[in-house]
């Protein structure tokens, strides 16, 4: 269990690092999730939802890395469902010497296998065919119990250098089977043990890392409707602005969660530490090595042409990004419209250009308007999350240690975490992170359970540099109905296209009972 400190220490260092630090470089935007740019909303396959980076729960000296892509999938959607696309190339970056540019890169491919010729949906499962014969429930990947996974994918994970060197690379785990993505949860006939199912797709690698893919429930909580209505806030959760009794309460929700009842493609790659740090091993928190910073990304040949009906397209070897996302949120409610793809398209290192946004952000202005008090321009409060040694010092202040000799290192939307610090357990978890004195939570990393919308709307509302500006900014969403899973892959499986269904604003304790009263009703089931 890590260890924690009283909240207003997180305040008074924020408010420390602004007056001491802040004048060497501007903070950068922050990255993205959930169509939040012109070109991902054109190309949903290579929109990265959310990036997560943490130290394992249940395995300390191990880091794992979420990749979220192509959102809000309705669970229901066939025949084809959601296959990742094999064209692009999906990427984890860290960079370990503090220099905002990649030292070890994770990158994954997908390749489609049609299994059954004639057959028009891509999974079918516990039924028996005239003229055909039986087909069994989809109860394996691979083998006996797959002969309905018709659409079927596999992968291919490539570890890098900076460089390009290639330090590793397999189709399949350390035991020789192939690299199976997990397809989407079609429904309890075709999938009776969708669990059992899913778990299969767990594989240990040759050289220690642990891999999974495919399509899980979507981690991710926000009043979408109401934050995007121009910050219309529902009255059962304050407005806007929580009331204390339901800020406390991690568990109760009184708005809705628009993202409940949909699914994601994740990929979820655990690494040990030590091929991580620029020292080769895991070193305790202290040490300048322990903390890195990591972005996701998506990338597609620069070109492609067809070849007819039916034939394959030829396409370039030459790669172009398309999407990369650090911290959640910022190319979503800070980046001007017109920057949006020249954000996703740009590397981390770059991110100077778009400083101007987060010195002066307008979504503070908004929170201004609706009569919050907010700080002056420029918002150099904001600085922990765009260098090292700003974020070093706040993680060290809020776990009661010090971190000497971090560099600041370029303005950069870089996700940094401090691998030497160990999981919060379970029961200690807080939504709110750093903010609510939890040192494993965001900004130090993210995990699953974060609550980045109010977290993120808090520290543009000014948080860090306390009272006045440390209103309880929030949605009312402050968990998801279906529990995360405790050990890796830590997302819930995906929900059933059959029995989906997603949580309205109208149900009890969704917008029209009195705030507290009641938690919003159960999500999706997994069956």
């Amino acid at each position: 269990m890590t260890r924690t400190r009283p909240r207003h220490i997180l305040r008074v260092l924020a408010a420390t690092l602004a007056v001491l630090t802040l004048l060497g470089g501007a903070p950068p935007a922050r990255a993205a999730n959930h169509r939040e740019a012109p070109i991902t909303a054109l190309d949903h396959k290579a929109d990265i939802a959310d990036f997560f980076a943490f130290v394992s729960y249940d395995r300390a000296d191990r880091v794992t890395f979420l990749l979220d892509v192509d959102p809000l999938l309705e669970p229901s959607n066939g025949p084809n469902y959601f296959p990742f696309d094999p064209e692009l190339v999906y990427a984890v970056r860290v960079d370990n010497d503090h220099d905002g540019i990649e030292d070890v890169v994770i990158e994954v491919r997908f390749a489609t296998q049609v299994r059954a010729v004639g057959v028009f949906t891509g999974f079918v499962g516990g039924i028996t065919i005239p003229g055909v014969g039986t087909v069994p429930p989809i109860t394996a990947l691979d083998g006996a119990g797959s002969e309905g996974l018709n659409l079927r994918q596999t992968y291919s994970v490539t570890v890098r250098k900076g460089d390009g060197t290639v330090l590793f690379s397999a189709a399949t785990d350390g035991s020789g089977r192939p690299l199976i993505a997990v397809p989407s949860n079609v429904g309890p006939k075709t999938m009776p043990d969708y669990g059992a199912l899913a778990a299969q797709g767990i594989y240990g690698l040759a050289n220690g890392m642990r891999v999974w893919a495919g399509t899980a429930y979507d981690p991710f909580y926000i009043d979408l409707g109401a934050a995007f209505d121009t910050l219309n806030f529902r009255k059962s959760a304050g407005g806007g602005v929580l009331p204390a009794h339901l800020d406390r309460d991690d568990r109760r929700n009184s708005a809705p969660d628009d993202v409940a009842g949909f699914n994601v493609n994740v990929i979820a790659v655990e690494v040990p530490t030590a091929m991580l740090t620029s020292v080769g091993q895991r070193v305790p928190f202290t040490h300048p090595a322990a903390t890195v910073g990591a972005w996701g990304t998506t990338a597609r040949p620069r070109s492609k042409t067809f070849n007819g009906p039916g034939a394959p397209a030829t396409l370039s070897a030459d790669l172009v990004q398309i999407q990369r996302m650090g911290n959640p949120l910022i190319n979503e409610l800070i980046i001007g419209t017109e920057d949006k793809d020249r954000f996703s398209m740009s590397e981390p290192r770059d991110d100077a250009q778009f400083a101007p946004y987060v010195l002066d952000p307008l979504l503070a202005k908004v929170l201004g308007g609706l009569g919050l008090p907010v700080p002056p321009a420029p918002r150099t409060d904001l600085l922990f999350l765009a260098q090292y040694d700003a974020h070093v010092g706040l993680v060290a202040a809020v776990g009661g240690f010090t971190a000497p000799g971090v560099p600041a290192g370029p303005v950069a939307d870089l996700l940094r975490l401090n691998t030497g610090i160990g999981p919060t357990l379970p029961d200690a978890r807080q939504r709110l992170g750093l903010l609510a004195a939890d040192v494993a939570g965001f900004p130090n990393g993210r995990r699953v359970s974060d609550d980045v919308t109010d977290i993120a709307a808090r520290a543009v509302a000014g948080v860090l540099l306390g009272p006045p500006f440390d209103s309880r900014v929030g949605d009312g969403v402050n968990a998801k109905g279906i529990p995360y899973q405790e050990a890796f892959p830590y997302v819930a499986w995906a929900v059933s296209g059959k029995n989906s269904r997603h949580v309205d604003p109208g149900e009890n304790g969704c917008g029209n009972t009195p705030p507290g009263s009641a938690r919003c009703q159960e999500e999706s089931p997994v069956e």
